[in-house]
């Protein structure tokens, strides 16, 4: 098995980051933009798809600053992780999306991550 890599995508986006924290670390959030259903009980959240369910635990989390979850059936190096920052130059906010894919995956990944965004960006209104 090809050991995954990491890779960062980064939005600007016009929106608070406490706003923006809110819709990357809670469920009633989440399932606006994210999933079809998304439930959580003890750090563990489920994540529902078409009927399809994953789980992934709540690795780290800091206030407005990142939000880091393990898919429970991913090796423990890896997860995917919401951090808000701000742009020195412009003060825009801006959301890096972190995640682990195989190499020859990061472009559909990306993609659907990009898919993703852009929901999340409609519901926030940027």
């Amino acid at each position: 098995m090809s050991k995954k890599v990491l890779y960062t995508l980064e939005y600007p986006i016009r929106c608070s980051p406490s706003i923006l924290f809110e819709f990357l670390s809670s469920p009633a959030a989440m399932q606006e933009w994210f999933a079809d259903k998304v439930d959580e009980r003890d750090g563990v959240y489920s994540f529902s798809w078409n009927g399809t369910e994953e789980k992934a635990a709540l690795v780290e989390k800091e206030q407005d600053k990142f939000i880091r979850f393990r898919w429970n059936h991913q090796a423990k190096d890896e997860y995917f992780e919401f951090a808000i920052n701000r742009s020195e130059v412009t003060n825009q906010t801006i959301l890096m999306i972190k995640d682990f894919a195989d190499k020859k995956d990061i472009k559909d990944q990306s993609q659907l991550w990009e898919y993703q965004v852009k929901d999340l960006f409609h519901r926030l209104g940027s």
